[in-house]
């Protein structure tokens, strides 16, 4: 009887592709992560998809006080998308400390980071909430909420940069250090660049971007807005170009010299567009509408990056972020 031969001379399998990536110190064990106000405070999504294979796990917004919102109808599919106008409702700093956070924190053990998003009404506000929550060890990051379209002073500070920049830097101070600051960009405003510099110039250690944008449906049988709030935040895939976009613009103007990196946000829901964020400058991915079409999009987009790199014998997620080939710059706007 014959002993099968040994093969030695065979090479060794090459290791996979290195996902992780780091958001100004914030080591994630990939890039994928939950957009705010779509998966409440984790446990609502959590036996729906596996979030211990996510980089990252959002919250929805906190504010000082308890919210209930605004009146229904709040969400409305468009095509290509969705309507929303929640308006913060969430139940206040104290609840989410003494009942949500407990559970944020047996989540992070197993592997997610933990990022809080605060919303307010003054930079009091702003700088009250995000350092009580931010005082937590648990909590990696502060995420400020400075573009919401659907409350009434949601754009206040999100399209006016000095207001921004004042923000940012009284709620730097307030939040301890080790805790990363992330500012959200609002898309609703002449030249996105202006108010990321300005969430630079104030401390931001992050950008995440974008925002929905301010967007209107009508009902034409009663002639009457379809949303309570007559118009509310435009998500989903009908606004991942303009997101690209911009996030690209932002990259190439501000981020990439300032060496900031951005969470990519807007319409992400296979892994091909994750992988246009990543190229237009993009660190981290955010998923959101497509969470309401398939929890498990962000683990199935998180396979296929890994598969796309494998194919293309890329080392490292790292060496598609910016990699973007484009002759000089964009023009300002995508008309000529």
């Amino acid at each position: 009887m014959t002993r099968p031969r040994t093969l030695t001379n065979q090479p060794p399998a090459a290791p996979s592709p290195r996902l992780s990536v780091d958001l100004a110190g914030l080591k994630l064990n990939n890039p994928m992560m939950t957009a705010s106000g779509t998966c409440g405070y984790a446990y609502e999504y959590a036996q729906l998809a596996d979030l211990s294979k996510l980089g990252a796990f959002v919250t929805k917004s906190i504010t000082a006080e308890p919210r209930p919102g605004n009146e229904p109808y709040r969400i409305v599919e468009t095509r290509a998308g969705m309507l929303n106008a929640i308006g913060l409702a969430n139940i206040g700093v104290e609840a989410f400390m003494a009942q949500k956070l407990p559970e944020l924190q047996r989540l992070r053990l197993s592997g997610p980071r933990i990022i809080v998003n605060v919303a307010g009404h003054s930079i009091d506000d702003y700088t009250a909430t995000a350092g009580r929550i931010a005082a937590d060890e648990a909590v990696d990051a502060i995420e400020l909420n400075v573009s919401c379209p659907n409350v009434k002073d949601g754009l206040t500070f999100g399209t006016d940069a000095a207001l921004l920049r004042q923000l940012v830097k009284e709620v730097r101070t307030a939040v301890r250090k080790g805790c990363k600051l992330i500012v959200k960009l609002s898309p609703n405003v002449g030249d996105i660049t202006v108010t990321a510099r300005a969430a630079v110039e104030g401390g931001a250690d992050v950008l995440s971007m974008i925002n929905t944008y301010t967007a209107m449906a009508i009902d034409i049988r009663t002639r009457r807005p379809r949303l309570a709030n007559g118009t509310g935040g435009l998500s989903g895939p009908a606004i991942r170009p303009l997101a690209v976009y911009l996030v690209h613009r932002v990259y190439r103007s501000v981020a990439r010299e300032a060496g900031v990196p951005i969470i990519g946000m807007g319409g992400i829901q296979y892994w091909q567009d994750a992988v246009e964020f990543l190229l237009a400058g993009a660190t981290g991915l955010a998923v959101g509408t497509a969470l309401f079409v398939d929890p498990a999009a962000p683990i199935k987009i998180l396979a296929g990056l890994q598969e796309y790199l494998r194919q293309a014998n890329i080392a490292s997620i790292d060496q598609l972020i910016g990699a973007l080939q484009i002759k000089g710059d964009l023009p300002r706007t995508p008309y000529p």
